[in-house]
């Protein structure tokens, strides 16, 4: 096995000395090097530049420093960088599908939301190819919960209060719950909890504990509501400009990237809960009644995107439901 494993490196060495003109691509991301996205880009960086012996270095540039988050899809169309990273519901105007993710109340744990990417990549890679773009991977952030200065022991208590709202789901979520949503950028929830200007809101525990919400929020509800997810991709002639043995060593750290991910994102989720806990946040589930109802919401949002979005959204969630009903006992988790 020693001796197969050797000659293996060697071969590949040999594959790559053959093309030995090194590349460097450009990889933009609106998002912060030192949040677990950026971390795991670092490492796939990383780990392509060394299974390809130099062949192929990427360029990382975060935080909007490159190009601004919302143009960072159609400028790696248009070549004008090679790769990128998109929330993939900043994408739904150009790519419907991208949207699935983000219909709340219907996926309620990794597991779920793993199953649900199964069923939603064919069709975004397709779309993706129709557009000169391959993706590469796929990694969730931490479930959206229900951050709250008061408790929430039943749908009546949502009434006459005020959810801090974000766009045009939030905003019909806090109507549907009878609550008043109010237009809040992540930046100001601080200033806005303390001013009385929000009672609750929609978000995951990470940003929670980064704005450091334990002031003012003293209830948070595991609800996961939805798993929004961060998508990594790479233009396509970029791609096929490399070597076979390059294309595949991109596409093997794009897989232990994939992994490695869900995983960090777990860990992320399950430290910051800890950090909001011990900062004198209650962490409780949320009661029968009301999970019934997010429930039946959720039933609402999914009909009306399929309506919305039709056949590809139906070939998503149609094997995502069965899959669900017939064989989430043997659905791998993230961890696996």
């Amino acid at each position: 096995m020693k001796l197969f494993a050797m000659a293996a490196l060697l071969a590949a060495g040999a594959s790559f000395a053959q093309n030995s003109a090194s590349t460097t691509w450009k990889l933009a991301t609106g998002y912060r090097a030192e949040s677990f996205h950026g971390k795991n880009l670092s490492q796939f960086a990383d780990e392509v530049k060394a299974a390809t012996q130099g062949q192929l270095s990427i360029e990382l540039h975060p935080n909007n420093a490159l190009i601004k988050l919302t143009e960072i899809r159609a400028s790696v169309e248009a070549g004008k960088v090679q790769a990128g990273e998109s929330i993939m519901s900043g994408l739904t105007k150009d790519i419907p599908t991208s949207g699935a993710d983000s219909v709340p109340f219907v996926v309620s744990t990794y597991a779920d939301a793993q199953r649900l990417w199964k069923s939603q990549r064919p069709l975004t890679e397709k779309a993706f190819a129709q557009r000169g773009l391959k993706v590469l991977y796929a990694v969730p952030w931490p479930p959206q919960g229900l951050h709250s200065k008061k408790p929430i022991l039943s749908m009546q208590d949502f009434k006459g209060t005020t959810m801090r709202t974000y766009n045009p789901t939030t905003l019909r979520i806090a109507e549907l719950l009878g609550a008043k949503g109010q237009d809040v950028p992540m930046v100001e929830v601080g200033k806005a909890l303390k001013e009385g200007r929000i009672d609750s809101m929609i978000t995951s525990a990470v940003t929670g504990a980064e704005n450091k919400v334990w002031g003012d929020i003293k209830h948070y509800y595991e609800i996961n509501a939805w798993f929004p997810k961060n998508i990594v991709y790479v233009n396509a002639k970029a791609f096929t400009a490399l070597s076979a043995p390059a294309q595949k060593a991109v596409m093997d750290a794009a897989a232990q990237a994939e992994q490695r991910g869900w995983q960090m994102s777990q860990k992320a989720a399950a430290d910051s809960t800890e950090e909001l806990r011990a900062n004198g946040v209650k962490i409780e589930r949320i009661p029968r009644e009301i999970d019934v109802a997010l429930k039946r919401l959720g039933e609402k949002f999914s009909r009306e995107w399929v309506t919305s979005v039709g056949q590809d959204a139906t070939a998503i969630f149609t094997p995502y439901y069965f899959d669900g009903i017939s064989g989430a006992q043997t659905a791998q988790s993230p961890s696996k």
